[in-house]
């Protein structure tokens, strides 16, 4: 990764000695997330002392992280800093750009700006969280341009899997960045706008210092493809079963595959039921800004009961394998309103985020058992992504003609391939970030890292945000793989045990066929603590660290196991 060349210029902010705030007229570029993962946006740009952050997302938990769900960046560096951030600009609704802000917004208290579809998808969002008419959210009109204290941002309208997707061209007196967000070039993108060449040119024969773009897609050849490909393979897909029961899962956030599955159901005569909260929340957030216009109002999952089989397209959320999600519920013939049967096919118009490899297989193997027939977008054309792939990626460069690339929104292999490709494209510059880096832009140098900052990462555990880097998640870690154990001792004022060590064990022993063992690791307990000098069992701590040893010998000899083991000691 890249290494710091310098020590940041910064001077601090009057009042306040520890604050950093860039001490040149530079333009400077922090990613917090984003940079070498996929998911977590946060980006902040840096000018004359102030801040600017750019999207603010989340990513979902995995096996290694349990009892968690929801994980984000840690903003506690722009935190520590938020009288100089001057706002959040969001590029679109997906949830790793927008998702987080409903839990961190109270540590920053800065508007948010965002155009009308992701503003009614974030306001929904905060509304679970009560903070429905706290967060001042700005909207702002597409191609429109907002000024936010020393930045001038446009949006300019690109494609994406989603309505409104923008790139915003950040303005400021040391040069312009675009900062691309995500994107694909779609001549058929069915809702919304194609992405605007037009005004990248321009942009572009203005001058543009640097471009922070996104990686995705940047070791997949040729291009992404066309929503209007998938419309009319998906059509003729569901024309191919006439006699069952059709279910389609797909990201809900993207509209216009919704309306592509209303267009092909009704080509067959079927009728489309929504299932899942996301589709029902997306779908009003659509409609309420005019799109979705021609499609019928959409069944609910109780309607779908009283529609024959032949005559029925679902629409699931759990295209990820997600446990609680519609699809993932019917396959477990755990949810409480809709079915499959032998012989129904389920459609998966979506691609595997990588990681959510084994959910997907699990859930699709209990479908495959039950008799259902799956088909993906290995089996057909149901699916093209919404990130640009090489030929679209020269296409931006040979746009835009940037001084500097800056790859983000990618694994490092896939940043390293796409400042590759911006090198072959001529750009003078290419460096590539990871979280953390705090680089400078200009014209009159080389970008380089000259500090780097606390980069880590927050998650939901419960209702509570915890960091992840803490003891609280190696403890969490070292109890799933080694168990936990619980001991509990009565003493007098001599030192003696006033009755038996009482020990409860979770998750080593099996509570009929190992009470042998129990009763071994009591006696163990009891020992070390008799064989303690007098003076040793006066000390509270001393004992607790002597049962513990116990404890932990007992089971390593045994098990191969050292639980985590919590001492009680009372004195009567």
């Amino acid at each position: 990764m890249t290494q710091p060349d310098s020590a940041p210029s910064v001077h601090p902010v009057e009042g306040d000695g520890d604050l950093f705030a860039p001490a040149d007229d530079a333009l400077y570029f922090l990613p917090l997330g984003g940079s070498g993962e996929i998911g977590m946006n946060l980006n902040l740009y840096g000018h004359r002392g102030k801040w600017l952050m750019v999207d603010l997302g989340i990513s979902f938990a995995d096996d290694t992280m349990p009892g968690l769900d929801v994980i984000m960046p840690d903003p506690s560096f722009i935190a520590e800093r938020r009288n100089d951030l001057v706002g959040i600009v969001v590029t679109h609704a997906h949830e790793d750009h927008l998702g987080a802000i409903q839990y961190l917004w109270p540590q920053l208290r800065v508007p948010v700006y965002c155009t009308p579809f992701t503003a009614a998808v974030l306001r929904a969002k905060l509304h679970e969280r009560g903070l429905a008419g706290v967060v001042p959210v700005h909207e702002v009109a597409l191609g429109s341009t907002i000024e936010v204290g020393p930045f001038s941002v446009e949006y300019v309208t690109v494609t994406h899997s989603i309505p409104e997707p923008n790139a915003l061209a950040i303005r400021t007196a040391a040069g312009t960045v675009l900062h691309t967000g995500d994107w694909k070039l779609d001549p058929e993108p069915l809702v919304g706008q194609a992405t605007d060449e037009e005004r990248l040119r321009a942009i572009g024969e203005e001058g543009v210092l640097a471009l922070v773009g996104d990686s995705t897609n940047a070791l997949v050849p040729g291009s992404s493809g066309s929503e209007g490909e998938v419309r009319k393979a998906l059509t003729e897909l569901i024309g191919q079963f006439p006699d069952v029961r059709v279910a389609v899962s797909c990201f809900a956030t993207n509209v216009a595959r919704l309306e592509s599955i209303a267009h092909a159901a009704a080509a067959h005569g079927r009728h489309v039921a929504l299932v899942g909260r996301s589709m029902w929340r997306i779908n009003e957030a659509a409609r309420s800004n005019g799109y979705l216009a021609d499609v019928p109002t959409f069944l609910t999952e109780h309607d779908a009961n009283y529609v024959p089989r032949d005559k029925l397209v679902l629409v699931c959320t759990g295209s990820q394998g997600e446990p609680r999600s519609a699809l993932a519920r019917i396959a477990s013939d755990d949810h409480p309103q809709v079915s499959l049967q032998r012989g129904d096919v389920v459609i998966f118009s979506s691609r595997e985020i990588p990681g959510n490899e084994r959910d997907i297989g699990r859930m699709q193997n209990l479908l495959v058992g039950q008799g259902i027939r799956i088909v993906t977008a290995d089996e057909a054309p149901v699916h093209v992504s919404g990130h640009p792939a090489q030929d679209e990626l020269l296409r931006m460069y040979q746009w835009v003609r940037p001084r500097i690339a800056v790859p983000v929104h990618g694994e490092q292999r896939h940043q390293l391939e796409h400042a590759k490709l911006a090198r072959a494209c001529q750009v003078p510059e290419a460096l590539v970030p990871a979280n953390g880096d705090l680089i400078r832009l200009a014209f009159d140098a080389p970008p380089r890292v000259v500090a780097q900052v606390r980069a880590g990462r927050m998650a939901l555990d419960g209702k509570r945000l915890i960091q992840l880097d803490t003891g609280l998640m190696r403890a969490r870690h070292r109890m799933v793989h080694n168990g936990a154990a619980v001991v509990t001792l009565v003493m007098n004022g001599k030192g003696e045990l006033v009755t038996a060590p009482q020990i409860a064990v979770m998750g080593l022993l099996d509570d009929s066929a190992d009470r042998d063992m129990l009763l071994d690791v009591v006696d163990a307990v009891r020992e070390a603590v008799a064989e303690m000098p007098k003076s040793a069992r006066a000390d509270d701590e001393q004992v607790r660290a002597a049962a513990r040893i116990a404890v932990r010998r007992c089971f390593n000899a045994t098990h191969g196991k050292k639980p985590v083991t919590d001492v009680h000691l009372v004195r009567v």
